[in-house]
């Protein structure tokens, strides 16, 4: 499989040149979202507004009109999709939709032992993601609820009421991606790869349902931070009881150590003109039947079988960084977890670690298209510290095309996949991935 390197590596720099090669403003003025609509349609740069059906009002029927008029709900598009507000602003939703089609070769997931990396190479093309988003807020614009369906897997992603009345003291209720790592509450949506990176499979504690205390602490000054304490079922997506009356508990501590705060999503779309970063640590404790998991709920990390209520006792730590300036942006993790059989009496410690970088060259040379972003990223995965030669490896370089930032762009990253081997060199492929995401 090796012999396949020069060619997509020919490919990855043919694809590079032929952008930075495009006029400026080419691609994203014909494919903004903007331009999904006619002319003559209700939207234009900014968005349209319908406020209820236009009647004519007869002489004499004022009263009856502006009677009306104060019970029209107001529809808007903007960034987040369709919004409708009542006319007190006291009710507020928005609805947005979401595709990702993705073109992989020779394989779509990360191999993780030797029959994948020997695995017959095919193509892959399918919808990965296609999701509705619903959000606002209701009687209050403090008290804020988000929803989310997949599609593709037919089920519920998030549904979470959250109250934020307080910036220092906030609650949140229900099912959500947990906020215990920053690559993991990054929206898939707004990602600088095309996927998330190998350490997030053995890693991530993904959607819990229960409930959290966070906010936000001293903003604007040298304690800048936000804290997050909750308290979960510990048994995935989907699940609302324990296994075993044992709760998942989690806990998070993040420092904007340069006085402004770092919001969850990646690359520098905004530019931030003045340096801003976060130092953050998390760590959980967790009992249950999994020792992973996913959006498609909790499952086994390899070697593991299928566990009885509580029969994994799971503790974990987490050190995080991120920094964004003036196009650059950086983030890294390191992940400790320790998993406890309680049933065969035996103990697995896993180390996992990814650092990522990318850049606009438009800032630094001018003529390279400003749409265009280039990224590294690295990451390994030890699954078992006690045992040698078992460490997995990723190199990927990325390209991304930002038609309309997150909402609309095509990335296409080209991955060296590694495997170390006891008595021989390590296992390597190569894998490419062509990926557009969309949201409207």
């Amino acid at each position: 499989m090796l012999r396949t390197w020069p060619w997509f590596l020919l490919l990855f720099y043919g694809l590079v040149s032929a952008l930075v090669a495009i006029p400026q403003g080419a691609l994203a003025q014909d494919l903004r979202p903007e331009s999904l609509y006619e002319e003559d349609s209700l939207s234009d740069k900014d968005g349209f507004c319908v406020e209820g059906e236009q009647e004519e009002v007869q002489e004499g029927e004022e009263g009856n009109a502006q009677e009306e008029e104060g019970s029209q709900v107001k529809v808007v598009y903007g960034p987040k999709g369709i919004q409708l507000t009542t006319p007190d602003g006291r009710f507020l939703t928005q609805i947005q939709w979401r595709l990702q089609a993705r073109y992989s070769f020779p394989f779509d997931s990360e191999p993780r032992s030797v029959s994948q990396f020997d695995a017959q190479d095919s193509s892959t093309f399918k919808i990965r993601r296609a999701r509705m988003k619903v959000g606002g807020h209701a009687y209050q614009p403090w008290l804020k609820y988000d929803i989310e369906y997949d599609f593709p897997g037919n089920r519920l992603l998030d549904f979470r009421l959250t109250i934020d009345k307080y910036e220092w003291l906030q609650l949140r209720v229900g099912q959500w991606k947990s906020n215990y790592n920053r690559e993991r509450v990054d929206s898939s949506g707004n990602q600088q790869f095309v996927e998330r990176s190998i350490v997030n499979r053995a890693f991530t504690i993904d959607r819990q349902q229960g409930v959290m205390l966070f906010g936000h602490l001293m903003p604007g000054k040298p304690a800048d931070s936000w804290y997050y304490a909750g308290v979960f079922t510990g048994t995935g997506r989907g699940a609302s009881t324990n296994d075993d009356g044992r709760m998942m508990w989690m806990g998070r501590f993040q420092w904007n150590f340069l006085r402004r705060d770092l919001k969850f999503s990646q690359s520098d779309l905004a530019y931030h003109e003045e340096p801003t970063g976060s130092i953050a640590f998390a760590a959980l404790t967790n009992r249950s039947r999994f020792t992973r998991f996913s959006s498609s709920g909790g499952g086994q990390l390899d070697g593991f079988e299928e566990g009885a209520p509580g029969q994994y006792s799971v503790k974990q730590l987490l050190e995080e960084t991120a920094f964004k300036y003036r196009g650059f942006s950086f983030q890294h993790e390191y992940h400790w977890k320790q998993i406890e059989d309680t049933v065969n009496g035996t103990t697995t410690k896993l180390v996992g670690s990814y650092a990522q970088a990318g850049y606009f060259f438009h800032y630094l040379i001018p003529s390279v298209p400003k749409q265009l972003e280039l990224g590294f990223r690295y990451a390994f995965v030890d699954p078992n510290v006690s045992l040698p030669n078992d460490r997995r490896g990723e190199y990927t370089g990325v390209l991304n095309w930002f038609f309309k930032e997150h909402r609309n762009k095509l990335t296409f990253d080209v991955s060296g996949l590694t495997l170390a081997q006891s008595g021989g060199s390590d296992l390597a492929d190569l894998r490419v991935r062509l990926q557009w995401d969309v949201s409207f």
